[in-house]
């Protein structure tokens, strides 16, 4: 046997398939790290290698929309970490879950979604699909009754929801919604970001298909933007073939980079998710803290689901600040180590006010509507000493 086979055949941790998983023993050029492959086009040896790549009697490179040798690499190195039998990589988190929900649904279709889905997948959902005239029921997450009777016998095609959501870290219950989703012969979607897959696997659960948006955790360091989606080989290859259209593939370089974070991925996401615990517990202590939202607390209402199904409860939190818009802009502004941005799950700790960044553009009344509320903050917690970030948050707050 081989030594790549050897690797197969053994059973491995979490850890060494993030460094191991995916890649073979021996790669080109004797080089320790999978190459970057920097070609968007691959030549044939002669027409007889040609004719058969063209009727499918062999696998290879043809065309860099079509995939790429690095790409491949981190494809099946997320599979690996996910349990997937197969995985594709996109360009970003929003060009995989556009690109499968256009491979699988036709028009006069219906899919139903929860509402704390990511809100550019709420949108595209919205109003995208609808002008192919695919149809969109949208329910609160964790009522299962209300899933259930959203289901159109005959029309419904996909369940769509993600755990733990944003910004209100609920957690869906995986094995109930992937119950409903078999009962009704639907497919499920759960985009897994939050959780990564060290701390959550939705595969394991019965889930059909698991997102990622390979930009947070996967890559981790604020660097690259990517996206994956994992699962069975039929239902990938539908994707893979609509993607070859759409054009959505990863670059070269990117997956190089997204190799490389996924490398580190158990050992960073272990420490978010202490650090997080830490922070969310002091903040649940602060008086001038109103309200905390993390699953990893006792008190959320999804932490006996949480706890039940993950692993790790995830680097981000969500507080009420005890102030209005204004007061808490000026809490946050007072914030050193933090930086005010978007995004998640890198090396650098972030800190945002939801009103303010990903709903700006909507009135109080709009917001509050959609439960956004005006003194909500969300941190995500990077790689920094847990102390230096607690005394950080200590003294803005004070």
């Amino acid at each position: 046997m081989s030594k790549s086979g050897a690797h197969r055949s053994l059973r491995r941790s979490v850890a060494t398939q993030a460094v191991h998983g995916g890649e073979a023993s021996r790669k080109n050029g004797n080089a320790l790290t999978t190459p970057i492959v920097q070609t968007s086009t691959y030549v044939f040896r002669d027409t007889a290698e040609l004719v058969d790549h063209m009727s499918g009697q062999t696998t290879r490179e043809e065309y860099g929309r079509y995939g790429n040798p690095t790409q491949h690499v981190a494809e099946q190195k997320c599979a690996a970490l996910e349990g997937a039998e197969a995985g594709l990589a996109f360009s970003s988190g929003m060009s995989a879950i556009t690109t499968t929900l256009l491979a699988i649904l036709r028009q006069g279709q219906h899919l139903v979604m929860t509402d704390d889905c990511y809100r550019r997948t709420r949108q595209f959902c919205k109003g995208t699909l609808g002008k192919f005239g695919v149809e969109v029921s949208i329910v609160p997450t964790g009522d299962y009754e209300a899933l259930e009777e959203a289901i159109r016998p005959g029309s419904t095609r996909i369940l769509i929801s993600e755990t733990p959501t944003n910004p209100y870290l609920k957690v869906v219950d995986l094995e109930r919604l992937a119950e409903i989703a078999k009962r009704h012969g639907l497919i499920s979607i759960i985009d897994s970001t939050f959780a990564t897959p060290i701390n959550q696997r939705p595969l394991a659960h019965g889930i059909d298909l698991v997102l990622h948006s390979a930009t947070k955790y996967l890559a981790g360091h604020n660097d690259i933007l990517a996206g994956v989606i994992l699962g069975t080989e039929p239902l990938i290859d539908a994707v893979r073939e609509c993607q070859g259209v759409l054009g959505g593939v990863l670059d070269p370089h990117a997956a190089y980079l997204l190799i490389r974070g996924l490398k580190t991925l158990p050992i960073r996401v272990a420490q978010q998710n202490q650090t997080a615990m830490r922070v969310a517990t002091m903040l649940d202590e602060h008086p001038q803290v109103a309200k905390v939202y993390y699953c990893g607390l006792p008190g959320h209402e999804n932490h006996d689901i949480a706890a039940r199904q993950m692993t790790g409860f995830g680097g981000v939190v969500s507080f009420e600040f005890a102030g209005n818009l204004d007061e808490t802009s000026a809490m946050i502004d007072k914030t050193h180590i933090f930086q005010i941005a978007p995004s998640l799950g890198g090396a650098e700790s972030l800190i945002e006010q939801p009103a303010l960044m990903s709903f700006f553009e909507l009135s109080p009344e709009e917001r509050l509507a959609i439960g956004i509320k005006e003194n909500l903050v969300r941190v995500a917690v990077g790689l920094e000493d847990a102390d230096d970030l607690l005394a950080d948050l200590s003294e803005a707050l004070a």
